[in-house]
């Protein structure tokens, strides 16, 4: 049985609003925090936490990017860098001193700002396929945040995907299997019913800039602790030479391939995912 069918989630209450989040495992175990990006949830993770929560503290939040299911407050801050705040706040919310910050897509961007702007509150940063460095968001995607800026400009941007055949090609792109149409619709779900979402998702994507990521990559040069990136090589959005490059500017980072892996590695090969994670946390970690 899949881990997001088990006990029901818990929430927070933060300074921007509510946060649904899943805490799975042992409380004493290593803590794990999974990160997920724009117009998806935390089941993008749940393949690869149900085969850690027997030795980890797996922590997954459904953050405010597009399919959560609460609306965050009215004047909430909802940029990349204000999210990556959030997910701080969510840390110490939990009483947790650090934590193993594990990031895909866009909320692999986040992760960096995060690691960038509080390096006291991770542990090791482990980046699957994801944005960074100039690549915020890549194209075609580098076209919706100035659309998003425009008025109605979330309404355009959403409107085809309310065509079940284009939603399932757009999230086809991301995967080597097609997903579950049920999934992929109940991704898109909140958005269409639900205006305050809508506002939600639309102020992350009007919020994107590039140089927030290339700021966070500088800021990552001081970085002491292990990065690791998980990276599947088919993607065609976040290629294996952008890791390359980012790795190259971080003192402790290393690259692990996973063959005929795309963006959403996780749900590409969960177990491997899982397994090198676990082998990363094993690593010893530098003082």
């Amino acid at each position: 049985m899949s881990i997001s069918n088990g006990a029901p989630p818990s929430t927070v209450e933060l300074g921007q609003g509510t946060i649904r989040y899943r805490d799975l495992g042992p409380k004493d175990g290593e803590p794990l925090l999974f990160v997920h990006g724009l117009l998806v949830d935390g089941r993008l993770w749940d393949g690869v936490a149900e085969r850690l929560v027997d030795r980890f503290r797996c922590i997954v939040p459904d953050l405010p990017m597009g399919s959560h299911r609460t609306a965050m407050n009215p004047d909430a801050d909802l940029a990349p860098p204000a999210i990556a705040e959030l997910i701080a706040e969510f840390i110490g919310s939990l009483g947790l001193d650090r934590v193993t910050l594990v990031g895909n897509d866009s909320g692999g961007a986040i992760s960096q700002m995060l690691t960038a702007e509080h390096p006291e509150l991770v542990e090791r940063l482990i980046l699957t396929n994801c944005d960074m460095l100039e690549h915020f968001p890549p194209f075609p995607f580098s076209l919706m945040p100035p659309i998003a800026r425009l008025p109605g400009g979330m309404a355009a941007l959403a409107a085809p995907f309310r065509i079940g055949p284009v939603a399932r090609f757009t999230y086809g792109q991301f995967t080597k299997r097609p997903l579950p149409a049920e999934l992929i619709a109940s991704w898109l779900e909140p958005a269409f019913t639900d205006k305050a979402i809508r506002r939600d998702g639309g102020k992350l994507t009007a919020g994107v800039s590039k140089q927030q990521t290339i700021a966070a990559a500088e800021k990552l040069r001081t970085f002491e602790r292990a990065v690791r990136f998980i990276w599947g090589t088919e993607d065609r959005f976040f290629k294996l030479a952008y890791a390359q490059r980012l790795a190259a500017m971080i003192p402790d980072a290393k690259i692990v391939e996973v063959p005929g892996g795309k963006t959403f590695v996780p749900l590409d090969e969960p177990g491997r995912v899982a397994e090198l994670i676990s082998e990363l946390v094993a690593e010893p970690v530098v003082a």
